[in-house]
């Protein structure tokens, strides 16, 4: 298991990564960290955006379902 350190940044706290949390997330300093909600009420730190992932996937949706539609735009 992992642990981080939760600490004081100015007027606000901040958690402390180890260079092995942040070399198993492959993230470097001034990346942004997404943190989601998990169904059994933890949560999951991601370098990954969900909101993204979520339009990609209505996208490939899209192109999918519409692809002659697209085919033909594309002439």
């Amino acid at each position: 298991m992992l642990t981080m350190k939760i600490t004081t940044v100015g007027a606000s706290s901040g958690v402390i990564l180890s260079k092995e949390v942040m070399a198993k997330l492959k993230v470097q300093k001034g990346d942004t960290l997404y943190l989601t909600e998990t169904p059994d009420g933890g949560f999951r730190v991601t370098p990954y955006d969900p909101e993204f992932e979520r339009q990609m996937k209505l996208a490939e949706q899209i192109m999918h379902d519409d692809r002659d539609i697209l085919r033909a735009l594309a002439k």
